[in-house]
């Protein structure tokens, strides 16, 4: 009998090319996304006289120079912002590569675009060049971002040299309260095991909170598992990806739907099955979450105070929390729903599907904001049907900005940010310095949270508007 495996091991395995002595593993790429980004592979291809090796492999959508003011790519001021756009359609169209433009409804964030087309399957491999690939592992797949040379040599091969990581589980069982959501669960996690505590692991998510979990919310858990140093992050498929789907654009059909379906429902870890490391949390034990400093690991419950530098275990540790402290322009002690907020930015990959949005206008129906509050749907197709539900109405109604899909105030580099010194509560994935902006004070917090922010000026406990 074959010895038990987990989902990791099975994915990895039926991918490998080879394998050299050095520890080197070749991997088949089955998935290559790329947005705006790309122009510096095809660039490379080019130089080579080398053509697109698997353009029926490849999809593409501009999403992180685009604007959310404007749909027009003659309106994005940056010429070199402009042109990379420009290429992404210029590329795709001499390559056959199919892309998700400008004008066109399933345009959006890449990770948003790519489950949403059922272009995501369980037990492929899928690489983006971008950290957040980890995202579509939430449907069982094997994804990660890669580097501008690596997004080449998939371009030309297809394929990918890779070193073997470890298979990490982090279970978190039990049922989680109302108010507190996915965005939650992965702070907590993260501020449990730190910024590198999943260093040269692919992280599993497994247990019955998880379980639970809509895609959306498993979607929002894997994109932020590279902030806790995974190279990817799974769940594996169930009921829930089965349903999530079927009749999906690019998703199997008729007999192939079957035969895929019948490989899905191999993939999940046997039992038995042995980690290299295993976390285990308690769901019940979760509450709204939001960040302090300048890393996703310092996460804190809403209803903690901003932590003292005096109470870090060392020196070093001591220091990095003044640092970060005095960034955040934070007092140590003081409760954290007494922190006001500036500015309140709702989207990016981790969270703006429609669900998020759901959550967040659930807050803010009835109630009118008080700060500057903006929201991004990932996609043109979420921003759709989030206005045929009227959740444009319910944003709007209350003092929201309802923009156009991308990336937007989470990256900071397409005009899209906040001032020097400003506190914004975000629903995106990095607090890191200056990534909104020079200066700019990033809280990273759940869709509800931050529309509890927008409409109270301050961290609020969500619990309390929703009860």
């Amino acid at each position: 009998m074959a010895a038990a495996a987990t989902m990791f091991e099975k994915i990895w395995q039926r991918h490998v090319v080879v394998d050299r002595d050095d520890g080197y593993t070749l991997l088949y790429v089955d998935r290559h996304l790329m947005h705006d980004g790309s122009a510096a592979g095809f660039a490379r291809l080019r130089e080579r006289g080398i053509k697109l090796r698997r353009p029926d492999r490849a999809f593409a959508t501009p999403d992180h120079y685009v604007l959310s003011s404007s749909r027009k790519v003659s309106d994005i001021p940056d010429p070199q912002h402009r042109r990379l756009v420009e290429q992404i359609a210029e590329n795709t169209a001499e390559s056959g590569v199919t892309l998700f433009d400008l004008g066109d409804e399933r345009q959006g964030i890449a990770h948003v675009v790519g489950p949403e087309q059922g272009i995501t399957q369980p037990g492929i491999t899928l690489v983006c060049g971008d950290s957040h690939t980890s995202t579509h592992g939430a449907l069982g797949a094997l994804a990660f971002g890669i580097g501008t040379s690596e997004v080449a040599h998939v371009m030309a091969t297809q394929c990918l040299w890779q070193r073997k990581p470890k298979a990490m589980r982090v279970s978190v069982d039990g049922k989680l309260s109302e108010g507190v959501t996915a965005k939650d669960v992965i702070l907590a996690i993260i501020a449990r095991i730190g910024a590198a505590g999943a260093v040269g692991h692919v992280v599993e998510y497994a247990g019955g909170a998880i379980r639970s979990l809509s895609i959306e919310g498993r979607l929002t858990v894997c994109n932020m598992s590279i902030e806790a140093g995974a190279k990817a992050g799974m769940v594996a498929p169930d009921d829930i990806t089965i349903g999530y789907l079927q009749g999906r654009p690019f998703a199997p059909q008729g007999a192939a739907w079957d035969r895929a379906v019948a490989f899905w429902r191999s993939l999940p870890s046997d039992e038995g099955a042995a980690f290299d490391r295993e976390v285990d949390l308690d769901a019940a034990a979760i509450v709204p979450m939001v960040t302090w400093g300048t890393s996703p690991e310092d996460a804190l419950p809403i209803t903690a105070r901003v932590p003292e530098p005096s109470s870090a275990a060392d020196a070093a540790k001591k220091d990095s929390m003044a640092r970060a402290l005095d960034y955040m322009g934070l007092v140590p002690g003081t409760p954290l729903e007494q922190v006001a907020v500036d500015r309140v930015f709702i989207g990016s990959c981790t969270n703006s599907r429609i669900e998020d949005l759901r959550e967040a206008a659930r807050v803010v129906r009835g109630r009118k904001t008080v700060i500057p509050s903006w929201v991004v749907a990932g996609s043109g197709l979420v921003k759709k049907q989030a206005e045929a539900e009227g959740l444009d109405r319910v944003f709007r109604a209350a003092g929201f900005d309802w923009r156009e899909p991308g990336c937007s105030m989470c990256v900071g580099m397409n005009g899209d940010t906040g001032r020097p010194g400003q506190r914004i509560a975000s629903t995106s994935n990095r607090n890191f310095v200056g990534r909104q902006g020079p200066g700019v004070r990033t809280h990273l917090v759940s869709p509800a949270m931050a529309a509890a922010a927008a409409v109270t000026g301050r961290f609020t406990d969500v619990r309390r508007l929703i009860s």
